[in-house]
């Protein structure tokens, strides 16, 4: 069996935090190939080393003083070292990496030097090969992450080896550059390298133990989720979940690889476990409850509306002409709903409203502010009957106001329309009803 292991920057974030992940790389043999992130917060005033590095770049960038700052970033990684008693010394490598920052090597280059360091010390201290991820990711000239040529790279280089540490969050351009990932790409890093090594299990390692039903800061102590497909992952994660980086689903998803989501604080936590399918039997009619605010809807009505050929297309031409991208789009007979995000479409209101009535020359345009996304998704409803019916029941009871429900043709997940205010009310009567309700 071979796991690959990817550890988050909470569990990597002191000496003594490191010990935990070597005992839980040490407690199985099949733990060979392992991907860091940057030190995290150590304390909740604490400063994430990859915010210290572009602090520091953006300093000299600028001409200011960045010594201190500096200094902050040795200090983190010093410590880390002292209390694992290694044999290791970084001073070579932070000479080089203020050469390159006075060189304004960019800031793609400072954000990675995170994770860079960290796998040299991690390599260090499991006794693994270390391999530089600018030597086996590649993006193309326009930064787009090149897969297939980064699988062959790493696939070969990574069968000769038994173990081996792997950075996260970053490679290199054609030219040689680095370049990153966005934020949180670690996650993608550990998914990439599962794919080329054929694993068997992604696990990934964090502060939390795994997947819960839904947000802890709206809900008391939601219940976990043992498993879950790719596809509900991917309707939560776009919706706002966000134990792991949405993007790192889809290299593993090609090679039919489950993520374990594990806790690096409690091992024994049985997680949650990602899967392409499964023929588990959820123990809820929903697996989760995600969302969103800060939408606005704009409503188009014309008589016949149905009866006239391209009257969509040309609706959301006018928003593909303004560079604004769509969430929901339901409809009626007469009427055709878009929904946007308001922080987008506010400066380009006038623009939209002028646009569509040019194209379509519609009886009316209402526009609706100040309205919240909520995505209820679960295997499950696809043989429960009555959910939506058991929405609409939960969110009068709790006198929410529904704006709009949307049923994907999947019978995955249902998209529900609240107004801002009323957003964390729908989740709590949501959850409730369909969870609380069930234990």
């Amino acid at each position: 069996m071979i796991k690959v292991v990817k550890f988050g920057g909470s569990s990597l974030a002191s000496s003594k935090q490191f010990q935990k992940v070597g005992d839980i790389i040490r407690a199985d043999r099949s733990r060979r190939f392992v991907v860091p992130s940057a030190p995290g917060k150590r304390t909740k005033t604490d400063d994430k080393v990859t915010d210290l590095l572009y602090r520091c770049y953006d300093a000299v960038e600028s001409g200011q003083p960045y010594g201190k700052i500096f200094q902050t970033i040795q200090d983190r990684y010093n410590s880390i070292i002292e209390g694992l008693g290694l044999n290791l010394n970084l001073d070579f490598e932070f000479k080089k990496i203020e050469e390159n920052f006075n060189a304004k090597a960019g800031r793609h280059y400072a954000a990675s030097r995170g994770e860079y360091l960290n796998g040299i010390i991690m390599a260090n201290y499991l006794g693994y090969e270390f391999i530089d991820a600018a030597d086996v990711i590649f993006f193309d000239e326009n930064g787009n992450f090149d897969s297939e040529k980064t699988n062959e790279e790493l696939a070969e280089r990574l069968s000769t080896m038994d173990n081996a540490v792997i950075p996260g969050f970053y490679g290199s351009l054609p030219d040689g550059s680095i370049h990153t990932f966005s934020r949180g790409g670690s996650d993608i890093t550990g998914s990439i390298v599962a794919r080329a090594v054929r694993a068997d299990v992604y696990e990934n390692w964090t502060d939390v133990s795994g997947f819960l039903v839904t947000d802890p800061r709206i809900v008391e102590d939601p219940l976990p989720i043992d498993t879950i497909t790719y596809r509900e992952l991917r309707e939560l994660s776009y919706m706002g979940a966000s134990v792991l980086h949405e993007d790192a689903i889809f290299p593993v998803r090609k090679e039919g690889i489950p993520i374990h989501i594990m806790n690096t604080n409690r091992p024994q936590d049985p997680g949650t476990l990602i899967v392409e399918n499964t023929c588990r039997k959820p123990h809820y009619t929903i697996t989760g409850i995600a969302g969103k605010k800060g939408f606005c809807s704009i409503t188009t009505e014309k008589a016949m509306m149905n009866a006239e050929i391209g009257y969509g297309r040309k609706v959301l031409s006018v928003f593909e002409d303004l560079g604004l991208s769509f969430e929901h789009i339901p409809s009626g007979i007469d009427t055709m709903t878009v929904f946007i995000h308001q922080d987008e479409f506010v400066n380009k209101e006038q623009q939209v409203i002028s646009g569509i009535h040019r194209a379509v020359h519609p009886d009316s345009i209402e526009l609706e502010s100040d309205l919240a996304l909520i995505a209820v998704v679960g295997r499950g409803m696809k043989s429960a009957r009555g959910t939506a019916g058991r929405i609409f029941s939960a969110l009068a009871h709790a006198r929410v106001n529904v704006k709009m429900i949307d049923q994907g043709s999947s019978e995955l997940n249902i998209i529900i329309g609240v107004r801002n205010e009323d957003f964390e009310t729908a989740v709590k009567a949501i959850y409730d009803i369909f969870i609380s309700a069930s234990i």
